[in-house]
């Protein structure tokens, strides 16, 4: 993405409603003090952290993104930057919601968001969701162009399932522990949470 042209507004993203209740309650297994939101967007996830007792960092390349959430959520310290930037003081979670799917470099999410974890940390990402059926069912409906359309700003240029996203996060030194599907049906899933550790 680049540093200012995603369209970020003050209106609260769609996915937040599905996601991020899922994303405070793994959250709050892993024990954490401390996250980084990676990809935060306007902020709203990393505020919700935030009110939920942790010291949060938001890191975004949307400059007007970042403006929007320093202004509406002081209680976070927002930076602009690129995944390819060093992430700064590391800390016991990463969280990072619906970003992959917008990425030319996917990697370099994966490895900057294990480079800003301490050893045992974990990282929760979500990306909407392809399986065999959901894809079949895709298909059977004729929905394929729908989907995959590219007639909006900021759109997907990636697609992943289970396994290519995990593959991924093993390659940037990431255990991979968990998986939820949030939204819709089981295996119908609008998106997917993968639980990560870092090792140590």
């Amino acid at each position: 993405m680049s540093d200012s042209n995603y369209g970020w507004t003050d209106e609260t993203p769609e996915s937040t409603g599905y996601i991020n209740p899922t994303i405070l309650r793994l959250a709050k297994t892993t024990g954490a003090r401390t996250a980084l939101d990676a990809g935060c967007g306007n902020g709203v996830l990393a505020d919700l952290l935030h009110r939920n007792g942790l010291t949060v960092r938001g890191f975004d390349a949307d400059r007007g993104g970042v403006e929007i959430a320093s202004r509406n959520y002081p209680g976070v310290a927002f930076s602009v930057g690129t995944f390819a930037d060093q992430p700064g003081e590391p800390v016991d979670l990463v969280v990072s919601t619906e970003v992959v799917e917008h990425l030319y470099a996917p990697h370099e999410l994966g490895s900057f968001c294990f480079r800003a974890l301490k050893p045992g940390g974990t990282l929760l990402i979500s990306t909407p969701y392809h399986g065999y059926l959901k894809n079949l069912a895709l298909a059977l409906l004729n929905k394929w162009d729908h989907h995959h359309t590219v007639d909006w700003h900021g759109g997907h240029i990636k697609f992943w399932s289970r396994r290519t996203l995990t593959q991924m996060l093993e390659n940037a030194g990431f255990t991979v522990t968990g998986f939820v599907g949030v939204g819709r049906i089981p295996l119908l899933w609008k998106s997917m949470i993968l639980v990560a550790r870092k090792p140590g």
